[in-house]
Order: C-alpha cells, then sequence, then structure tokens
C-alpha cells in the first residue's frame, strides 16, 4: 500500500481532523526514521505511520483498536512488517515491538502529538521549536495531560536513541511538512 492509498483509506474511516494531523505527523516521523533506520522503504513506513490510528473512530476501545483495522488491512494486503508495527504501537495488545519499524512507530506515536501541541501553543508554531523547549514541557504534567511521559521515555530507549535527539528528529520531520500536519 502507498501512502496516497493510506491517506485515501485514513480519509475514509476519520473524519476528526486533528487525529487526521495526528497520523500524518506521525507518517512524516516515521519517514524520517526510515531514512535512517531503513533506506529505502520510507513509502513504507510512512503509511504504517498514516495508518496506525486509522480505525481509532471506528473501535475506541481497548478490545478493538487497533486490532480490527490489523484485520482490515490484512485483507488488503498490507505486509506483516506494517500489521505488527501497527499492533505494537498499542500497548495493550501485548504485540512485541521486535522489529525496527514496530519500535519506532512506538517511540514517535505520543511524542509525535506532544510536539504538536507544543507548537500550538508558540506564536512561531514549529517553525523554530526546539528540543529543550519541548524537553521542558514534558516535565509540566499538566500540559497535554493525556500524553503518557512514560511511553515516550520507553520508545526512546526501545529505539536505542537518546531523547534530545529522539525529539530532534521528530521536530524536524513534523516541520518540515507542518502545512499537512497544521501546525
Amino acid at each position: 500500500m502507498t501512502p496516497d492509498e493510506a491517506r485515501d483509506l485514513m480519509h475514509e474511516w476519520t473524519q476528526s481532523p486533528s487525529l487526521r494531523a495526528h497520523m500524518e505527523a506521525v507518517g512524516a516521523c516515521m519517514a524520517a526514521y526510515a531514512r535512517r533506520l531503513d533506506p529505502g522503504n520510507e513509502a513504507r513506513w510512512r503509511t504504517a505511520g498514516i495508518l496506525h490510528d486509522f480505525d481509532y473512530e471506528r473501535h475506541p476501545s481497548a478490545a478493538e483498536h487497533p486490532v480490527v483495522g490489523v484485520r482490515h488491512l490484512e485483507t488488503l494486503g498490507v505486509d506483516r512488517e506494517t500489521l505488527d508495527a501497527i499492533l505494537g504501537h498499542a500497548e495493550h495488545t501485548g504485540a512485541a515491538r521486535e522489529t525496527p519499524m514496530a519500535r519506532a512507530l512506538f517511540a514517535v506515536d505520543e511524542l509525535a502529538g506532544f510536539i504538536v501541541a507544543c507548537a500550538k501553543v508558540r506564536p512561531s508554531g514549529v517553525a523554530d521549536l526546539e528540543p529543550k523547549s519541548v524537553k521542558k514541557k514534558l516535565k509540566d504534567k499538566a500540559f497535554a495531560a493525556a500524553v503518557s511521559r512514560e511511553d515516550i521515555a520507553r520508545g526512546a530507549e526501545e529505539l536505542g536513541v537518546d531523547i534530545t535527539e529522539h525529539i530532534g528528529v521528530c521536530i524536524d520531520a513534523i516541520r518540515a511538512e507542518s502545512a499537512t500536519v497544521g501546525v
């Protein structure tokens, strides 16, 4: 499945502009990590990011998301690595994150949402956002309180990257696609 086909499916299943923007932000971060960890497979990694929450509006319960979506993607012929990465981004599935793609998807999911939240409260958005500003906001538990700081830290650890570097990679990826993400 191509990123454009993934977007078509996302738009079919997801009406919320903010959820669509989140999936695009995650897709941008995944593409950035593909360039580092799996050159030549940027489109597959971006597709995984775009699709990771595509079923959330229709199936928001932990019993269904992302299992229902993955079952649907199987019928469309999406490759196993992408399916496993999507399953692994949700802790409640118990799916192991055995591949770099799976570890990256888990690592960028919460962080991408947090970076977008940081950008939205800045006059210049993501244009001049720096990792130190994001790290400062991470310490403020009231800011974007629904974002799991533990998942962000665990994601960077599982991916084997320094948290400051990780934040920088994701800021740069989101900044490069700010028009699509809306920041």
